[in-house]
């Protein structure tokens, strides 16, 4: 019956009805389950990666992906069923360069504990990006997995030199063939690159696996260990084929990883989205220990955006 009514409540209802769900488990819109983690989540842990979807504002007539709205209400159910208390929104290829929904969800968050990543292009102006700073951006997106995508590889180093003097990062999302036939780029920004959803690298003998480990040992990249179920074939609740993946990286370079949840999910259908307990409580067998599953959700975030 719970889990009846999960459903319903997370993909139809508001907000305010799920909370009313309290009584069967934390329900919350656009993640299965009600169940909390089964490890235990640190003080000031953080999710680096999670969107917000907000039907007020355009979206960018190329774009492909165009989820139902996911607000920051819905978002704060999911803060409460994780133990979250940090967390970064990152741009969604939806709404392209156009980060007016980003600047008021980062406004609406609050100072402190939340953190953004933009998406903007060459015509970015300097007032743009001094703006997106003093609102908690500290990163740009280059999507490369989606077509009409607002960016392009010839941009990531002009850009890169611009935010630079910010502290700023990259963040890429790309297949392991684009990443790995553009190891030149990787290895020439002078920002730290950071590699989205396990970089989609499925096979350990992948070059681009060996590529991002070496810039990760060379503290030049970071890899987010987000995204478990996109490439999984095994599926939930383990998805088992993705901890070779996920080890790999940490077992590199633990100083170079951070978590993410990828809420609300977008390239998922409405009727079969992941577990966020599950996925986050994969940094159990992932990490192997609390004071790596610390270092993960808590310190490395901390250097990275700032917090």
């Amino acid at each position: 019956m719970a889990g009846k009514f999960f459903v319903s409540c997370a993909v139809i209802l508001s907000p305010l009805t799920c909370m009313a769900a309290d009584a069967l488990g934390q329900a919350v819109p656009y993640s299965a389950g009600v169940e909390r983690p089964t490890i235990k989540v640190p003080p000031n842990a953080t999710d680096t990666h999670h969107h917000i979807y907000d039907s007020r504002f355009p979206v960018d007539p190329n774009s492909t992906l165009r989820p139902p709205d996911a607000t920051i209400a819905d978002y704060r159910l999911l803060q409460k069923r994780l133990g979250i208390s940090r967390n970064v929104i990152v741009q969604p290829s939806t709404y392209g360069v156009d980060n007016s929904g980003l600047i008021q969800a980062l406004k609406d968050f609050g100072p402190g504990a939340t953190r953004g990543v933009a998406v903007v292009n060459d015509k970015v102006t300097d007032a743009e990006l001094k703006e997106l700073n003093s609102v908690g951006v500290r990163g740009i997106r280059f999507n490369f997995s989606v077509a009409g995508d607002a960016t392009s590889l010839d941009m990531v180093l002009p850009l890169c030199e611009r935010i630079r003097p910010m502290g700023w990062h990259i963040q890429v999302v790309a297949n392991p063939a684009t990443i790995a036939a553009n190891a030149e780029i990787w290895s020439k920004s002078p920002c730290q690159v950071v590699f989205d959803h396990l970089a989609h690298v499925t096979e350990l003998n992948d070059p681009a696996l060996d590529l991002i480990v070496r810039l990760m040992q060379q503290k030049k990249a970071w890899v987010k260990l987000s995204g478990a179920y996109i490439r999984s074939k095994e599926g939930a609740p383990a998805y088992a084929d993705r901890t070779p993946i996920a080890k790999a990286f940490i077992q590199a370079a633990p100083e170079q990883v951070v978590w993410g949840s990828d809420w609300p999910h977008p390239t998922s259908k409405l009727d079969n989205k992941p577990d966020d307990a599950i996925l986050l409580s994969l940094l159990g067998e992932w990490a192997g220990s609390e004071e790596l599953i610390k270092r993960i959700l808590v310190d490395n975030p901390a250097r990275l955006y700032g917090f």
